[in-house]
């Protein structure tokens, strides 16, 4: 029985802000339980649901030397399904009202304090991983203090590292006077070939360096991030690195996004069905924002963070003309004041047909996702995306631009082939995105067949975490041996 512990900052069904919280929470229960032991391991934050915080057990507590000082560090523990969470709790580091804080240098300590609990924890756990799963900066020095000051413990001998890089925009990036106070990581680590970047200290750079191998959540922001454009000022590490780095493309739960079985929508359908019901979710949905109610407009979603990463400069840019187009827009999500007030002003302009919802609803992003005709992401990056695989699953053709996972999930349709899930574009365009949405709304208003044809295949394919686990067990195998 192979040994796996998830080190992470999030993790469904415990805490989310993101689609990191997704991947930790759905992939340690797809791997095989008579192969593999696994468990995950995150901050208990004051911020989490009551009911989810009385589900943990205490284990156990101690004091570990951490920035100059004895600090608190409590262990509690809770089953999901067949996999055991641990929960590092400290009230003055996981303390607030938000799981992140605005204040680079408090989440560089923070997180420096975690990585150091989740290693000095071990001994008195009856757990013992052949492999450490990390994921992102914040879990970036555990390989680090692994090959530091844990190297010379026998206990530690022989644990491996995995570094999962999420988002290589993400770094955790601070002064290296600062970071070496905190971290107590002596002057040799802070060089070139280490954790020193651009004259800071970066300790996702140092989790790159210092684990055996590095994955990302797609094969083609694998290749991306080997480029300056996309390498974040890592390229050359990761170049460097490139024989210990491999992209393994995130999954969705396929239990939770079901349009048979999904507690969200008032109709639920198949991949026989769609063709009668989902028009009536679209019905609904449009009666909901107040929205002009007609079951034969093309209506297009989107689920985002409304951030320059998610293509929104390329919408703000056109979205005057797209409106003049015989479709609605509907919108959920939050993020840059320019992108909500620009949404909230066509909103007002075009009450009829543009419904802005500047919040985060589970609810209503499922009714998007089952509602929509297509769902546009022309984001300028996108490591792997989930939304476009939701939408895949919801029948719900995705526009998208062709960058990381977007390009490895959405085949362009061929209208001489008849292949395809979607339509793309290349360049980082507005009007290239433009042409390829009024594409797509040729093919829905005048070939309504072929429209359909393409919605069998959308719904046929498969991005459960099945086929990704069967690759991350792969990666484990030729680690642990």
């Amino acid at each position: 029985m192979k040994k796996i512990l998830f080190a992470a900052s999030e993790s469904v069904p415990f805490i989310k802000t993101g689609g990191l919280a997704d991947v930790v929470g759905s992939l340690p229960k797809e791997l095989d339980p008579a192969f593999y032991d696994v468990r995950v391991i995150l901050p208990k934050y004051s911020c989490m649901k009551q009911a989810v915080k009385d589900r943990m057990q205490f284990v156990t507590s101690f004091y570990m030397d951490f920035n100059w000082k004895n600090e608190y560090v409590g262990l509690l523990t809770a089953k999901e399904g067949n996999v055991t969470f641990y929960f590092i709790d400290n009230e003055y580091y996981f303390s607030g009202d938000k799981v992140y804080t605005d204040s680079p240098v408090w989440e560089i300590e923070r997180y420096a304090y975690f990585s150091k609990a989740v290693l000095s924890a071990l001994p008195v756990l009856d757990f013992r991983p052949d492999l450490i799963h990390c994921h992102d900066w914040q879990t970036g020095l555990i390989p680090v203090y692994l090959k530091e000051r844990f190297a010379s413990n026998p206990f530690f001998g022989g644990i491996k590292t995995v570094m999962t890089i999420h988002n290589l925009k993400f770094q955790g990036v601070w002064d290296v006077k600062t970071v070496a106070g905190i971290t107590g990581l002596s002057a040799s680590y802070f060089t070139p070939d280490k954790l020193e970047f651009h004259r800071d200290a970066d300790l996702l750079k140092g989790g790159l360096v210092y684990a055996d191998a590095i994955t990302t959540v797609s094969p083609t922001y694998a290749e991306e991030i080997k480029t300056p454009f996309y390498g974040e000022g890592l390229d050359g590490l990761m170049n460097a690195r490139a024989n210990s780095l491999r992209g393994i493309l995130n999954g969705i739960d396929y239990d939770t996004f079901n349009p048979s079985g999904d507690r969200y929508i008032t109709h639920p359908y198949d991949a026989i069905s769609f063709r009668k019901e989902k028009v009536k979710n679209k019905r609904d949905l449009q009666q909901q924002l107040g929205l002009e109610e007609d079951d034969k407009v093309m209506m297009i979603g989107m689920v985002s963070r409304l951030t320059d990463q998610k293509g929104f400069d390329l919408i703000s840019y056109v979205m005057d003309e797209l409106c003049q187009d015989a479709v609605q827009i509907v919108v959920l999500g939050t993020g840059e004041e320019r992108y909500e007030n620009m949404f909230r002003h066509f909103d007002w302009k075009y009450n009829s047909r543009v419904s802005a919802n500047i919040c985060y609803s589970e609810e209503l992003s499922h009714r998007i996702y089952a509602s929509s005709d297509v769902f546009l992401m022309p984001s300028l990056f996108e490591p792997c995306g989930l939304s476009q695989l939701m939408a895949l699953r919801y029948g719900t053709i995705p526009v998208v631009r062709e960058t990381g996972g977007l390009k490895d999930t959405v085949e362009p349709y061929n209208e001489f082939q008849g292949t395809g899930t979607g339509f793309s574009f290349t360049n980082y365009n507005a009007h290239e995105m433009l042409r390829t949405i009024r594409y797509a709304e040729r093919v829905f208003y005048d070939r309504k067949r072929e429209w359909n044809k393409m919605i069998d295949r959308a719904m046929a394919a498969d991005f459960s975490w099945k086929r990704s686990a069967e690759k991350y067990q792969e990666m484990y195998d030729w680690l642990i041996g």
